[in-house]
Parts: structure tokens; sequence; C-alpha cells
């Protein structure tokens, strides 16, 4: 589960964010939408950790700030940091000890090979392109073996085969219970993947929808009868 509790964020008189809360239900995955300047990308640097704010973050009904609720959570940035003097695979092994994870090295083979990095485990982080850096930063994610996953834009840059092993991989994460939350302009990407959403606009949270209440309705439809036509972002 992942809630988030009067979230409130300022950059010196500008309110960024203004007291948001939702929730993402343990097992389902979240879409957090919003047009420019929403504070989409502040709800997301608050959650992973990179932001002071007020309020409160949970991470499994635990304060998202604790070594506990860390431990249990994983972020994929929308651009990618790699480490330029670490391998694909020293990457992997670097997230595995720092997290102290359990997967096996059949998993972590079964993770390379997924995203198509097996013959790619010796290339150094500043000899990868953008879409390899992204591969390798979902892969990272994964190895932590999270209950709660955030994944900003994890799309973009992505090949075909990429995205659509990325779609599989969130429905597999979340028939397993983890929680997860995407941020993303791609609305056509994640049709098939949402059980809730949560449009923004000035900070603040103007339309939520599960896919019980929404029916048969279209993704997109939803989210411009909200927004009144604004482009996602």
């Amino acid at each position: 589960m992942l809630e988030i509790q009067n979230l409130t964020k300022k950059y010196g008189k500008h309110l960024a964010v203004d007291h948001v809360t939702f929730t993402v239900p343990s097992g389902q995955v979240g879409i957090l939408l919003g047009p420019n300047g929403a504070g989409k990308s502040t709800i997301i640097k608050s959650i992973a950790g990179l932001l002071r704010y007020e309020g409160g973050v949970g991470i499994e009904r635990m304060p998202a700030r604790t070594l506990e609720a860390k431990r249990i959570f994983a972020y994929v940035p929308e651009i990618p940091a790699m480490f330029d003097a670490l391998t694909v695979r020293e990457h992997i092994e670097y997230v595995r000890r720092a997290y102290d994870s359990k997967i096996t090295e059949e998993g972590v083979q079964q993770l390379l090979a997924r995203f198509e990095l097996g013959d790619k485990q010796d290339k150094l982080g500043n000899e990868l392109s953008k879409g390899m850096m992204q591969k390798v930063s979902i892969c990272c994610a994964l190895a932590i073996q999270p209950k709660v996953i955030l994944l900003d834009e994890p799309m973009v840059g992505l090949d075909p085969a990429a995205i659509k092993e990325l779609k599989e991989m969130v429905l597999e994460l979340k028939s397993y219970g983890v929680t997860i939350l995407i941020s993303t302009h791609m609305l056509e990407m994640v049709k098939e993947l949402w059980d809730v959403m949560f449009i923004m606009e000035r900070g603040r949270i103007i339309g939520t929808f599960t896919r019980e209440q929404a029916k048969d309705a279209d993704i997109e439809d939803l989210f411009f009868q909200i927004t009144g036509g604004g482009e996602a972002s």
C-alpha cells in the first residue's frame, strides 16, 4: 500500500503541491496524471525521498523515511543515472547488496534476459544509450523485489519490445501483490494496466477514478473530461 497524506511542498512562496492525499491499495496499479506545472513531478520526487515536504508518505503502513520502508520501496526515475565506471551487471549487484535483496542469480539472469541485456552485462554505464540505461534502471528496481514501486515515465525511450515486456512485468508484479504508481503522459500505454487514476491540476488532485467506477469509459476521455482538454504530462 502507498499512502499520501496532506502532502504539501512550497518553493519559496510558490505552493507547488497543496495538501494532496491519495492511496494506492496493495496489489493495485495507480496512475498519476496532470498538465504541465500541476505538481506531479514534485509529488513523485517527494515520495522517492528526493525533496523535503510537509505531510506524510506511507509505505506498507510505515513512514517512508524509515529504513524498513526504504528496503521495500523501489523508484525508476524519468531520467536514469548510471555510474560511468560500473558495468550493467555491477549496477544490479550494487543495488542487490545495498538492499540485501534475496534475489537469486537465476532471478538476475531472468531480468537481464527479459529486457534484452543478457549480452550487455559487461558494458559500462557511460557506454549505454538512453534506452539501455532505462532498462538497467528498471532491472535494478526489480532486483530489490519491492513491495511498492514508483515508475516515472518508464516507457519513454524504450523500444516496442521493452514496452511490451514492461507492461507484462507490471501485471505480474500486481498479481504478486506489489503496489505500483506510474506517472506518465502516455495514456495509451497504461490503458490495460490501471486500477486507480489520480488527475492533478495546480498542485491539487481534481479527479480520482477507479476502474470499477469508470466501467467501459476510455482513460483519455476521463482525463480530458476533468482537465478540459489540457495535455497530460
